[in-house]
């Protein structure tokens, strides 16, 4: 594999890691202290899944654009469409589900996912502009 591939990949991750952490640790004080509810997902299932997405997608952007590939906006763009479709299955056993109110939980997963979509494409861009 491509070294300039792997370094950047590493770089990514430990950056991805303490995003996530980062952001699991506000997200988690903010529902323990203004939430009456229980949620339908664990809170770390959640990320979990957002940072995994997240981490494949920027993985097979960096994989292309390392072999030299500079045109990869079908790639992002397939990607991205992708990641909905993921997170659609992912949330299928809630919007299957009985639960009188959802909302909560829609939102709870989708405020993370947007947050995630942002840092991917930051970095996805700042890879770009380097050349």
């Amino acid at each position: 594999m491509n070294i300039l591939f792997k370094k950047r990949q590493s770089s990514f991750l430990i950056k991805l890691l303490l995003f996530t952490i980062v952001l699991y640790l506000m997200h988690s004080y903010v529902l323990h202290y203004f939430a009456n509810d229980t949620f339908f997902f664990p809170l770390w299932h959640i990320y979990v899944f957002h940072s995994l997405i997240t981490f494949l997608l920027y993985g097979i952007i960096n994989y292309k654009h390392a072999n030299g590939k500079t045109e990869i906006f079908n790639a992002f763009m397939f990607s991205t469409l992708l990641k909905m479709g993921l997170a659609i299955l992912f949330l299928l056993p809630l919007l299957l589900s009985d639960l009188e109110n959802k909302q909560a939980d829609v939102f709870n997963f989708f405020i993370p996912y947007f947050f995630f979509l942002t840092f991917e494409v930051y970095f996805i861009s700042s890879l770009l502009n380097k050349n």
